[in-house]
């Protein structure tokens, strides 16, 4: 595969790690109970499941890492030749081989104590073999700390390294160190590599994307090269020679003539023809950096010599500044279209366009004599044609607002009034209320308002005339008093019923007047007095005694009359207090429950009188703590 997601790597732990998660995943996920009076083949094969559960997990996990890293063979050869440059293929390798190893042993280990547990004839026999077999698993891991180490730190420097697509369409930068490889980078694309006034600051690759011509672009920044030989180069030239050798892109080879990074300009043209061997079949350009200092105007004959001996050789020199950003884009497009007609012209020499060529028929019409025919166009097109034409281009393209804001500066007012479309060009500024007179102006914005309006008056003028609203109101009156009086006698009926049938409903009981309260015995003898009716003196206290009785409020009655005052009442008698009243009471209901337990039972009761049968809750134990052990 050509394009790796290293990201998708998953951690590799340490030895210890490894083993502690690998025990302790068998701990919880197989049963933990067994006894010595078991049958001895059961036992077996609780001792057994511990084993090959073990061993299954152990080889799940490295065969994940085994899969999870990519294999240098099946990785695209820019990726195989980067890897060896930052991990040294060799030991990557022998780290993947011993994991290899690893789980080949730890699976025969397995497969050894499995077959030697059929020979245990006691618990205590089968528990020493299942400790030997996970011992030994656990030493093999434990050799294995260098090499999960080693990988562990390749995985997070896999994850850190750049996403390139190798065969997409790529614009490849090199240079000597400090020639504004990563300024130019930064102009052209979103990324934000680290610029600093010293060599070496890049010290890995960087990609930036780019857009052109709606096509996407990848652009690859590499570290600066030294001019020496490639056994002398150290890991941060590697990278950049490793992307020049294998990556199918087009080459910025970006050269400073002011020597502001510190080369001089026969040492960058030495360096040019040391790699050019790696830019064979691919585009090439000489970028001219940092001629705000100095351009090649600016220099001797001698040094001019040389950039006029790279355009003889074809080879397009272009001038830029990152700091000005004067020929940046100029640099850019000239790289893209070099690159899309070199795609082009590789595309063309290979056999699959040749397959689509065969199948394509363009027809090429011939002349069917030999006369010349004229184009034709008739003159009243012509006339309409010329008359359409602009002369000055300037005049043909619309002016912006914004480009009339540019020009004015701060004198610019927005005018949204002026390309309003109006009979009367005068009117765009007149000022238009919104309320004129008490009405909405937007209701006579209808042009033939007023018309309709004196069509509305006439019709209604004639209505009048005819008759129209005219009505005998005589004639009707007598009959519409009479029925409005039956309609409200009936209504009054209507009332009367509902309020009978409430009183019906609604039980009265009989009260005295609230002046009875206030009657005295002065006042009734004055009153009997005027009537001549005389009070004996012996009669009257007693009769008085009596209306006084009948006037008071009725006491309340007791819930229960016949309950002897001396005797306490049933639940209490031979009860201390009330704590043992209590005590009682609950005794009573808990012999109550027996009796009613199947009072409403039937076909669908199911009974189970323990919350937690023994049966379903003992020998596994839960996912938690264990420090209750």
């Amino acid at each position: 595969m050509s394009h790796y997601n290293f990201k998708k790597i998953t951690v590799v732990p340490t030895s210890k790690d490894f083993i502690d998660i690998v025990l302790s995943k068998t701990q919880r996920k197989t049963p933990t109970v067994v006894h010595k009076h078991y049958q001895i083949g059961r036992i077996r094969q609780f001792y057994i499941r511990k084993i090959k559960y073990t061993q299954q997990n152990f080889h799940d996990k490295l065969s994940q890492i085994l899969e999870d890293f990519p294999k240098l063979a099946d990785v695209h050869p820019f990726y195989a030749d980067l890897m060896n440059v930052l991990y040294d293929k060799d030991h990557y390798k022998l780290a993947l081989g011993q994991m290899n190893t690893a789980m080949h042993l730890i699976d025969n280990v397995a497969k050894d104590y499995a077959r030697l547990m059929k020979y245990a004839d006691t618990l205590y026999r089968c528990k020493q073999l299942k400790r030997a077999a996970l011992g030994r698993m656990a030493t093999i891991m434990k050799r294995q700390g260098q090499s999960l180490s080693y990988l562990e730190q390749v995985r997070q420097h896999l994850s850190r390294l750049p996403s390139i697509d190798p065969n997409t369409r790529t614009l490849l930068i090199c240079g000597f160190p400090n020639v504004g490889k990563s300024s130019f980078i930064n102009k052209i694309t979103r990324a934000d590599v680290e610029v600093q006034p010293y060599a070496f600051t890049t010290k890995s690759l960087y990609v930036g994307h780019t857009d052109y011509k709606y096509l996407r672009w990848q652009v690859v920044d590499t570290p600066g090269i030294l001019d020496h030989s490639l056994e002398e180069r150290n890991t941060i030239e590697m990278q950049a020679i490793t992307a020049l050798a294998h990556l199918r892109a087009a080459v910025l080879y970006v050269m400073d003539v002011s020597e502001q990074c510190g080369h001089t300009l026969e040492q960058q043209v030495e360096l040019f023809e040391n790699i050019k061997p790696l830019f064979a079949n691919k585009p090439l350009m000489i970028c001219v950096n940092k001629i705000d200092v100095k351009s090649i105007d600016e220099l001797e004959d001698e040094r001019k010599q040389i950039f006029e001996n790279f355009k003889s050789d074809g080879l397009p020199v272009l001038e830029m500044s990152t700091l000005n950003e004067q020929g940046v884009n100029e640099v850019k497009t000239e790289a893209c279209d070099r690159l899309l007609a070199h795609r082009v012209e590789v595309k063309m020499k290979g056999k699959k366009v040749t397959n689509v060529l065969n199948r394509l028929h363009v027809a090429m019409p011939a002349a069917r004599d030999a006369k010349h025919r004229p184009v034709c166009i008739p003159d009243a097109v012509a006339a309409k044609r010329q008359a359409m034409q602009v002369t000055d281009a300037k005049e043909r393209k619309q002016r912006l607002e914004r480009d009339v804001e540019a020009e004015m500066g701060d004198d610019y007012v927005l005018d949204l009034r002026k390309k309003w479309l109006l009979h009367n060009d005068d009117e765009k500024y007149d000022v238009i209320p919104e309320i004129w007179h008490g009405h909405n102006i937007a209701d006579y914005i209808d042009p033939e308002i007023f018309t309709k309006l004196e069509e509305l008056e006439t019709e209604e003028g004639l209505r009048e005339k005819a008759g129209v609203y005219d009505s005998d109101e005589s004639e009707d009156d007598e009959e519409m008093v009479e029925i409005r009086k039956t309609a409200k006698k009936i209504r009054d009926k209507i009332t009367l019923i509902g309020k009978e049938s409430k009183e019906k409903r609604s039980i009265q009981k009989p009260h005295l007047p609230r002046t009875a309260k206030r009657f005295t015995r002065s006042r009734l003898e004055s009153e009997m007095g005027e009537l001549g009716i005389e009070f004996d003196e012996d009669a009257s206290p007693n009769y008085m005694a009596r209306t006084r009785s009948q006037s008071r409020k009725p006491l309340k009655r007791k819930a229960d009359r016949s309950e002897s005052r001396s005797r306490p009442p049933r639940d209490k008698s031979g009860v201390r207090d009330e704590s043992m009243a209590k005590k009682a009471r609950k005794i009573s209901k808990n012999a109550e429950r027996p009796r009613n337990r199947f009072g409403k039972i039937g076909e669908a009761d199911r009974h189970i009188g323990t919350k937690m049968p023994k049966h379903l809750f003992s020998g596994k134990r839960k996912n938690g703590k264990t420090d209750r052990r």
